[in-house]
């Protein structure tokens, strides 16, 4: 197990996307300016408490299918945000003990509770690293040194709900495929994204809200959103509003809509 750290000092001058996504999961590791951030975003769509716990289901769906079906053994969460279990690797390792994950963030604060991402199984392995996905080099040169993941084998990228908060000045496309590069045939992409598709005039507040609390945001279409996966072959059901890629039968016989959801998710492979 290892940790890696830039050093930053904790911000608290302005909200961060990772500590309001906490607030809407019900934690408590978030400031008061994180949760009046989330709270006037609630305000402009009420359903993003929905739509945090179905991110949430999608990455934990996600994991399952690409440990039984396709053999993945190794992971890179990148925007891993505040641990709250299961995580990631919990579920990986309930398939395969002997699972590999690499977690990355770029919240200082993600680092004091470092140690919830590093339980591993003792087949297996965890590590987490701070480092920021619009460097992406920099980010996979941090990988790489903490020597957890082999680059000759099939490894998993995992992107759930981060790539709306990479806006077009950084190339986020680019940033995709230069993370991508170095990855082995038979590796895959795993990510959702914010969509205005399904309710234009809510998820344009949103993400306004968002970006005037010191968030910015930049959803996109489902033709957008597809561009990340150029290149991959797409496994079934495609790309689709998130509760919809291999749903599990909800719990009291009804789901979301699209439009209270509006995450666009999908699992690409490499060829």
């Amino acid at each position: 197990m290892s940790t890696r750290q830039a050093g930053r000092d904790l911000d608290t001058s302005k909200a961060h996307s990772a500590r309001m996504y906490d607030y809407f999961l019900g934690g408590k590791d978030h400031f008061e300016i994180d949760k009046e951030a989330a709270l006037a975003a609630a305000e402009a769509h009420p359903g993003l408490y929905v739509t945090a716990r179905e991110n949430r289901a999608f990455m934990h769906r996600a994991t399952r299918v690409l440990a039984q079906e396709h053999g993945i053994r190794q992971w890179l969460d990148i925007g891993t945000g505040i641990p709250t279990e299961p995580n990631l690797h919990q579920v990986a390792q309930s398939v395969a003990a002997d699972a590999r994950i690499v977690y990355a963030d770029n919240d200082p604060l993600v680092l004091k509770y470092a140690e919830r991402l590093m339980r591993s199984t003792t087949q297996g392995r965890t590590a987490y690293i701070e480092a920021d996905v619009r460097d992406p080099d920099a980010l996979m040169s941090a990988v790489r040194d903490a020597e957890v993941l082999d680059f000759d084998r099939p490894i998993a990228l995992s992107l759930n709900a981060l790539m709306h908060f990479i806006t077009d000045p950084h190339d986020p496309y680019a940033i995709i495929r230069r993370l991508l590069d170095p990855l082995p045939v038979g590796s895959a992409l795993a990510m959702n994204h914010c969509t205005p598709d399904f309710d234009p005039v809510t998820w344009n507040k949103v993400a306004e809200t968002y970006t005037k609390s010191g968030a910015p945001v930049q959803i996109r279409s489902h033709g957008e959103v597809s561009r990340f996966f150029d290149g991959l072959d797409l496994i079934d059901p495609g790309i689709v509003c998130c509760h919809r890629w291999r749903p599990a039968e909800p719990a009291d016989g009804t789901e979301p809509t699209d439009a209270e959801i509006s995450l666009l998710a999908g699992v690409g492979i490499k060829r």
